[in-house]
């Protein structure tokens, strides 16, 4: 059953959001935020660490403040505009993450069958070949495999899967099963499986610091655009979780290297 009446309509936040009535009682956006995950959790929703919705502050001393929201599934979104007050970026945080989990509910939201079969085609055209031969030896087959597998899931759903796999590809690790002459289906298997934890930032981490002996140096110029990518990610009023894993992952790395970052 849809949200479209009352405080859970996609027209009633995009008011808050905006600052639509201000003169009328006003939505408490951290609580409405963690109340529609609990009740996603009551409903059947496959939740594997649970409805808790995560705030994290950026520290500073002086404003304008930060704060990143992480959802349940792994989603994550950050404050919009400049928050003079600790406690506006987490509603400011709050507000985005809360328009977007509700317009993720929406029909439209739902990968479908005539949606893989649309974005195989798009994908398969940027790549410049007939269909079945990008789908052979190439990433393609992969995207269509990860899609089958997120039949009749959300977008933010399919997006956190998406999010391991742009990880793994980033640290190098797909190159390196690549390389030890794994298919492209059986990492998709496996990795869809397997939830993005600490266990496994902790080893991308121990990756970087491997590189950093080579090259020395590497871990803070990557950190550097790492928080490049995940500010303008943020002010654009983007999902956030892999900038954001990447600097987490690089900062982790730095952590252990030590040394003053460039």
């Amino acid at each position: 059953m849809l949200m479209t009446d009352g405080p859970w309509s996609p027209e009633h936040i995009y008011q808050e959001i905006v600052g639509y009535g201000k003169t009328r009682h006003r939505v408490n956006v951290v609580e409405e935020l963690q109340e529609f995950w609990q009740m996603k959790a009551a409903r059947g929703a496959s939740l594997k660490n649970g409805a808790l919705v995560i705030y994290e502050s950026v520290p500073s001393a002086t404003p304008p403040y930060v704060c990143f929201v992480t959802l349940p599934g792994g989603s994550c979104f950050g404050s919009y505009g400049v928050c003079p007050t600790k406690a506006e970026a987490r509603r400011s945080a709050a507000r985005i993450a809360l328009m977007n989990s509700v317009y993720n509910e929406q029909p439209s939201r739902k990968i479908t069958q005539e949606f893989i079969e649309g974005a195989v085609a798009d994908a398969s055209h940027g790549y410049g070949g007939q269909r079945n031969e990008a789908e052979n030896g190439t990433g393609i087959g992969a995207y269509r495999f990860m899609l089958v597998q997120s039949l009749g899931k959300t977008m933010l759903e399919f997006q956190e899967l998406m999010t391991v796999f742009q990880l793994l590809h980033w640290n190098g690790s797909l190159k390196a099963m690549r390389e030890r002459q794994c298919s492209r289906q059986e990492v998709v298997q496996h990795y869809s499986h397997r939830a993005l934890d600490d266990d496994m930032r902790s080893q991308m981490a121990l990756d970087w610091i491997a590189r950093e002996q080579e090259i020395p140096g590497i871990i803070a110029r990557e950190l550097n655009l790492a928080e490049r990518d995940l500010e303008q990610a943020r002010l654009a009023g983007r999902e956030l979780r892999f900038p954001k894993e990447k600097k987490d992952i690089l900062t982790l790395a730095s952590s252990q290297v030590g040394g003053p970052m460039d």
